[in-house]
């Protein structure tokens, strides 16, 4: 039995975390961001027992590496493996730890996989809350996993894990072309240790805000608010806002990362991969907005 299931990766440009909840499940971020057209596939391989066989499932990393992959030891753990064996393989084509979500859609994705290959029939809800619990439980992140569940621009409205969080999804007027470059990556761990007490008002108000121009422009310019409030704009950073700015193009910072994101309509694409290609020493990536979220592929 063989399934592959496919999670976007999801960049947040600013949020509010709720942590005051005693269940994994309403514990999460409040926040917006957008899914994107790259991310993480998983597939899962259910297989007979080998002779070299120390544990009973095998995950192996393509693409981007994550040296890490407690998210998906806790996944497995979570569905009941007794006496069946697995091959795991995620290929993930952004890099991690660069404000991505990468933990999460590896959680989600192969949570989706798992549950195909298994034919457990548990429902799309129940399986990302499986992908949540990981996420929340492993210290990797909070609201990815309900972002990249329902795809698309959101603004996180109530958090918590599918089910329990609520998403408004915004429409933008025309089609936008995302580009992105990333310089260094962060500890989200570290970071939200560090950074938490400086968060929370700020991300409140700019959800309200949101919620009502429903601005893509206000969103990205909201974005880069939030990172200089919370200190996290290095010099080289500000050297690419202020080029990009320069030439009447909006960017936002990826949370977190050092990564600057910019949604831009067709007619600057070309202007803002030129202004970012001068920055040699970063990792330039091009996608769109996924509109379709999780799924199975």
């Amino acid at each position: 039995m063989r399934a592959k299931a496919f999670s976007p990766a999801h960049i947040t440009g600013f949020f509010k975390a709720e942590l005051d909840k005693k269940e994994p499940n309403q514990l999460g971020s409040l926040g917006a961001g957008f899914s994107i057209q790259k991310g993480v596939k998983t597939t899962v391989n259910v297989r007979s027992k080998k002779e070299h066989d120390i544990n009973n499932y095998t995950i192996r990393v393509k693409g981007f590496n994550t040296g890490d992959i407690r998210v998906s030891e806790y996944v497995l753990n979570e569905f009941l493996l007794d006496g069946k064996y697995f091959d795991v393989t995620h290929e993930i084509d952004v890099p991690v730890g660069y404000g991505f979500g990468c933990s999460g859609a590896v959680a989600l994705s192969l949570a989706i996989a798992l549950n195909d290959a298994l034919k457990y029939g548990y429902t799309k809800t129940k399986v990302a809350q499986i992908a949540h619990k990981a996420e929340i439980k492993c210290q990797t992140g909070l609201g990815d996993v309900l972002a990249s569940y329902h795809g698309g621009f959101e603004i996180r409205t109530k958090s918590g894990a599918p089910g329990v969080g609520e998403v408004q999804r915004i429409t933008p007027k025309e089609k936008l072309e995302v580009m992105i470059i990333c310089f260094n990556p962060i500890s989200t761990k570290k970071f939200l240790k560090e950074k938490i007490s400086l968060i929370n008002g700020l991300g409140g108000k700019m959800v309200q805000k949101l919620v009502k121009s429903q601005d893509m422009d206000e969103f990205q310019d909201m974005s880069i608010k939030f990172a200089n409030y919370i200190h996290v704009i290095t010099p080289k950073m500000n050297k690419v806002i202020k080029d990009l700015h320069g030439n009447g193009i909006k960017c936002g910072i990826a949370l977190f990362g050092e990564t600057i994101f910019s949604l831009v309509p067709k007619d600057k694409k070309q202007k803002a991969l030129e202004i970012l290609k001068k920055y040699d020493d970063g990792v330039i990536i091009t996608s769109r907005i996924d509109n379709s979220g999780a799924r199975l592929e």
